[in-house]
C-alpha cells in the first residue's frame, strides 16, 4: 500500500503513507504534512518535503532515480518557487527567483530533456524539448507549462520537421501544416484539439494535391474533392467520418464522368454510372444492380456483374487491361469466392 485515507479534488487530504516495503512514512492532516513520493518503477525516493492543501508547499528536494540530487528550494502551489536545479553529475544548472528563471530539466540518463523560460514556477515563454536520446523534438513557445502559441515538432527517427503551427494548451489548435518523414509538405490547415478540423488540404509526396475539403474530428466531413496524382479530379462531393458519404460525382482520368448519385459508407449506393466515353452502363438503387467498371487510363472493361451492398455479389467476370478474362464467377463481399 502506497496511501490510505481521504482524498479532496484528487489531492491527498487525510491519511497515511508508506513505502515500497510497507513502512509508515507520513501522515497528512487537512492536506498538509512533510511527506515522501517515490518512483513508481523503482521505488526509489523522487520528492521529500513540505505539504499544504494536498501540494508540495514550503520546502522541499527532488531526485534523480539514481539517488542524485535533483532540486532543492521551495514550491508553492506545487510548482519549483526559490531554488537551485542540478544536473545528474551534481551541477548547479540553474536558479529559480520567485518562480522565475532559464532552467534545464534532464532524463535520469544525463540527456537534456528541456530548456527554456520560466514563469510562475513552469515552462511559460520560448523553449525547446528534447527526446531522450538528444534530438530536437519540439521548439517554440509554452504558457502555464503547455505549448501555446507557435511552434515546431520534430520526427523521433531522422529530426526532421514534422508539424509547424499553433498550439492552445498543449495541442494542435489553429493553422498549421504537416510534413513527410521523407520530407515534402503532407497537409496544410485547420487544427483543434489536436487533430484536422476545419478546411485543409492533402498533398503527395512531391507536392500534388490529394484532397481539398472540411474535415472533423480529423477525418474527412463536409464537401471536398479528391484528386488524381496528375491533378485531374477524381471525386467531388460530400463525406461523412472520412468516407464519402451522401451527394457525389466520380471521374475518369480524362475527365468524363464515371458515377453520379449517392454514397454509403465509402461505397456508391444510388446512382448512374457512365463508361469512358460517358454513355450510360448502369444505375444502382440501395447498393444493388448489375454494373460495368473500367479502367481509368485506357477505358477497357475491368468488371462486369451483380453488386449488391455497394460491393461485388453474386456472379461476375474480370478482365486484364487488355481486354483477357482474369476470373468468371462469383464474388461475396467484393471478394472472389
Amino acid at each position: 500500500m502506497k496511501f490510505e485515507g481521504k482524498y479532496l479534488n484528487g489531492k491527498r487530504w487525510n491519511g497515511n503513507g508508506y513505502d515500497i516495503n510497507g513502512l509508515f512514512q507520513f501522515e497528512i492532516k487537512d492536506g498538509k504534512g512533510k511527506i515522501k513520493e517515490y518512483y513508481y518503477y523503482d521505488s526509489k525516493l523522487m520528492f521529500e518535503g513540505e505539504y499544504l492543501n494536498g501540494e508540495r508547499n514550503g520546502k522541499g528536494k527532488e531526485y534523480y532515480n539514481t539517488g542524485k540530487l535533483k532540486y532543492e528550494g521551495e514550491y508553492l502551489n506545487g510548482k519549483r518557487w526559490n531554488g537551485i536545479g542540478y544536473n545528474i553529475k551534481g551541477n548547479i544548472e540553474f536558479k529559480i527567483k520567485d518562480g522565475k528563471g532559464n532552467i534545464k530539466e534532464y532524463y535520469d540518463n544525463d540527456q537534456l530533456k528541456f530548456k527554456g523560460e520560466y514563469l510562475n514556477g513552469g515552462r511559460n515563454g520560448k523553449g525547446k524539448e528534447y527526446y531522450n536520446y538528444g534530438q530536437l523534438k519540439y521548439e517554440g513557445e509554452y504558457l502555464n507549462g503547455e505549448r501555446n502559441g507557435k511552434g515546431k515538432e520534430y520526427y523521433y527517427k531522422n529530426g526532421k520537421l514534422e508539424f509547424e503551427g499553433e498550439y492552445l494548451n498543449g495541442e494542435r489548435n489553429g493553422k498549421g501544416k504537416e510534413y513527410y518523414s521523407v520530407g515534402g509538405l503532407k497537409f496544410k490547415g485547420e487544427y483543434l484539439n489536436g487533430k484536422r478540423n476545419g478546411k485543409g488540404k492533402e498533398y503527395y509526396y512531391d507536392g500534388n494535391l490529394i484532397f481539398k475539403g472540411e474535415y472533423l474530428n480529423g477525418k474527412r466531413n463536409g464537401k471536398g474533392k479528391e484528386y488524381y496524382y496528375d491533378g485531374n479530379l477524381i471525386f467531388k462531393g460530400e463525406y461523412l467520418n472520412g468516407e464519402r458519404n451522401g451527394k457525389g460525382k466520380e471521374y475518369y482520368s480524362n475527365g468524363k464522368l464515371e458515377f453520379k448519385g449517392e454514397y454509403l459508407n465509402g461505397k456508391k449506393w444510388n446512382g448512374n454510372g457512365y463508361n469512358i466515353n460517358g454513355l450510360f452502363q448502369f444505375r444502382i438503387k440501395n447498393g444493388k444492380g448489375n454494373i460495368k467498371e473500367y479502367y481509368f487510363k485506357n477505358g477497357k472493361l475491368k468488371y462486369e456483374g451483380e453488386y449488391l451492398n455497394g460491393e461485388r455479389n453474386g456472379k461476375g467476370k474480370e478482365y486484364f487491361g487488355n481486354g483477357i478474362l482474369i476470373f468468371e464467377g462469383e464474388y461475396l463481399n467484393g471478394k472472389r469466392k
